[in-house]
């Protein structure tokens, strides 16, 4: 017994020796960033500040929903913070916690509107973005109309400021990316139909859609007739046969890089309903079942501080949800679509139209409708409520098929999204 007691004094004496086990790494459970280089940037770039470490996982779409689903099913688990689209964490809304006490500022309302997923608590937070942008050669600038600004167009004005251009030049000088590979759909699902209707679905046909394709109508009046084979702008743009145009920001950054003092990236135009742009919006949840909703809540408050945003852009070319102070050594093209990009996502007027959701195997169909509609009715000239009515009975079916319910801008729908 006096050995016994003796061992244990020892023991209990040597406790205080042994280093307190560290916190656990945070599991950072993400469907973005999942190649090996942008992962293993995420973690000895972006993550390796944070205090405690942090295991950042990319992984594919059903792998990242089956293990989320099994924690949530036995009430406990080990991801600290989900990373995901907006179409990821959709259908999440039950098993997520309110993030509104995190510091949002310098993030658009609009698009802090979306991290709702439409319940009056912020389920989730912006976290990076890519979009699309105009673009402009600085030769075009003097052809402005009188009190434009350049940070917050209409189409109106967009429309005079190309008939300008192609006046004073002889030839039409804008480019659209109309080509086989060009993304002219996400256009007008982005972007000019949302801007006049307020909706991608389920005004499709309306009296706001048939003034939205006069508008286009005006617009390819001063468009340059090759860009029926554009697939990229930066080409047209550095060659000069464009001087202003609308892409993504991936297929405009070479002109940026190439040539950097000759060009300017600016917001997409306003219509009667809003600023409509398109963001590829990913975002960062947690969950209930966190298993330490302290450490989740600062790495997500970790990942929105500046720093961190660049840092994040780096490592995988999406941007900052919020403005923030480029370093000198970022591409051109970088410094020139930051700024542009939150000027469009923070702006009083904006409104968010996202990527089609639910759709399955059927997105590019639903892509298809609006391509056959800018060509029946830009192309070939057809009466336009004639060609509505027509591919809207398309688009009804294949949302049926689809069983698709509605995604921002429109309306939530119980069931498929409604046609009207």
């Amino acid at each position: 017994m006096k050995r016994i007691l003796t061992l244990t004094a020892l023991m209990a004496a040597a406790l205080p020796l042994i280093p307190a086990a560290a916190q656990a790494e945070a599991l950072f459970w993400s469907t973005q960033a999942k190649p090996v280089e942008e992962s293993q940037a995420m973690r000895e770039q972006v993550l390796a500040g944070f205090a405690g470490g942090v295991d950042y996982q990319g992984m594919d779409n059903g792998p990242w929903l089956t293990r989320i689903q099994a924690e949530l099913q036995a009430g406990n688990g080990s991801i600290a913070v989900l990373g995901g689209l907006h179409g990821d964490l959709t259908g999440l809304e039950d098993g997520l916690m309110d993030l509104s006490t995190i510091d949002t500022s310098g993030i658009g309302e609009a698009m802090l509107a979306l991290g709702a997923l439409g319940t009056d608590q912020q389920l989730y937070l912006p976290w990076m973005q890519a979009t699309y942008l105009m673009a402009a050669n600085r030769e075009a600038l003097q052809y402005l109309p009188a009190g434009a600004d350049l940070n917050a167009l209409t189409y109106d004005q967009l429309i005079a400021w190309a008939a300008a251009v192609h006046e004073a030049t002889g030839t039409p000088r804008f480019g659209f990316p109309a080509g086989p590979q060009g993304l002219r759909h996400r256009f007008f699902q982005g972007f000019l139909l949302p801007a006049y209707t307020g909706s991608t679905v389920t005004e499709f046909r309306s009296a706001d859609a048939v003034e939205a394709w006069g508008v286009f109508g005006d617009l390819w009046a001063h468009t340059t007739p090759a860009s029926t084979n554009y697939s990229f702008m930066q080409e047209p743009l550095l060659t000069g046969d464009v001087w202003i145009a609308f892409d993504h920001v991936a297929r405009l950054a070479d002109a940026f890089n190439q040539r950097p003092d000759d060009f300017v990236a600016f917001p997409a135009p306003a219509g009667p309903k809003g600023r409509a742009y398109m963001p590829v919006l990913a975002g960062l949840a947690v969950m209930k079942t966190a298993p330490d909703a302290a450490q989740s809540m600062a790495l997500v408050e970790y990942m929105l501080r500046p720093e961190t945003q660049i840092a994040t852009l780096r490592a995988t070319n999406f941007f900052p949800v919020k403005a923030v102070d480029m370093p000198a050594d970022m591409p051109a093209s970088v410094q020139a679509f930051a700024p542009a990009i939150a000027t469009m996502t923070g702006a009083a007027d904006a409104l968010p139209a996202l990527l089609p959701m639910g759709l399955g195997d059927k997105g590019g169909q639903f892509s298809q409708i609006y391509t056959d509609t800018f060509e029946q009715i830009i192309l070939a000239g057809r009466p336009v409520q004639d060609v509505l009515d027509a591919q809207a009975e398309v688009l009804r079916a294949l949302m049926v098929e689809a069983g698709a319910p509605c995604w921002a801008p429109d309306a939530p729908s119980d069931g498929p999204c409604p046609v009207n």
